[in-house]
């Protein structure tokens, strides 16, 4: 549910278009690029590139995961098949599992670091959580 800015107090934290998808989409993709901007710093590249593969493959998997779960609700509601539609849920763990093991096996990341990138959903939902926390939305009609 989309809310007006009256009822939000104006913030800029939550804009009617500052939905809870988006936000969490936005943090994972900031935790990512801010991991793998520092880490050359600090760790060898085998090190970065697992973060940045990693790390693009939790934005994938998001963006299809969201899709494909949209796809099987819609197709369920009009009385369809949703089989077809569930194999693209479950074939795109195949698809990142594929791509890890290839990187792995011709030893252009790290794996722990790649691991670490594909966490990067993890970092989002604890900013969102810190985000309701110290920003309640108010809403009108309550207290």
């Amino acid at each position: 549910m989309k809310e007006s800015e009256e009822s939000t107090g104006g913030s800029l934290l939550t804009t009617p278009d500052n939905d809870l998808e988006t936000r969490i989409f936005r943090v994972m993709g900031i935790a990512v690029a801010a991991a793998v901007l520092l880490s050359p710093l600090f760790m060898p590249w085998r090190f970065t590139t697992g973060l940045f593969l990693g790390g693009a493959l939790s934005l994938l998997n998001y963006h299809w995961m969201r899709t494909s779960i949209a796809s099987l609700i819609q197709a369920r509601a009009a009385g369809g098949n949703a089989s077809a539609n569930g194999s693209r849920y479950i074939f795109r763990y195949f698809v990142i599992a594929g791509t890890v093991v290839a990187a792995y096996a011709l030893n252009i990341v790290s794996l722990p670091a790649t691991i670490i990138g594909l966490c990067s959903f993890v970092i989002a939902l604890f900013a969102e959580a810190f985000r309701q926390f110290f920003f309640p939305v108010h809403r009108e009609g309550t207290n």
